[in-house]
């Protein structure tokens, strides 16, 4: 008769289920605190006290008041609902809690680069999220160029 096989040892499963429960705990992801705040927290805070918590330049953006571009952009990302997009060329607002799940689709010079605001956003210029300038990729040397420039591989 066949002899029963056993799958490893007793600390081999022992380490293979400690390794599936690590496994577990890095798939779960922490609730995200700005300075210490969760947004249903800054939610609740007065706009005011939220500034406080921003960057100094975010700060002094909505403290000095906002452009007529920033002020139309700020009061229809507030009033935006769940899947509409907002397309602007407005790069220097300030990114607060109240937009976050927000869709934005900003202008980069050429095409609007669409993203969803998240909560890892807060305190940034939405510009910061859209490239805005393109890396030269260059050829190989062309008509006229010397002898010396076309043996490139020999550099």
């Amino acid at each position: 008769m066949g002899k029963i096989k056993i799958a490893g040892s007793a600390k081999a499963s022992r380490r293979r289920s400690r390794k599936r429960a690590s496994l577990i705990q890095a798939r779960r992801k922490k609730e995200f605190l700005y300075r210490g705040y969760s947004i249903k927290e800054l939610s609740t805070m007065s706009f005011t006290e939220v500034l406080e918590l921003m960057p100094s330049r975010a700060r002094r953006t909505y403290a000095r008041g906002l452009n007529y571009e920033q002020q139309t952009l700020f009061n229809s990302l507030k009033a935006a609902g769940e899947g509409e997009t907002i397309k602007t060329h407005v790069k220097s607002l300030p990114i607060t809690h109240e937009f976050v799940g927000k869709s934005v689709s900003i202008y980069n010079g050429k095409e609007f680069k669409s993203f969803e605001i998240k909560p890892e956003m807060i305190g940034h210029f939405l510009g910061e999220f859209v490239t805005t300038r393109k890396i030269p990729i260059h050829s190989g040397p062309g008509v006229g160029a010397t002898r010396s420039s076309k043996f490139m591989p020999l550099k």
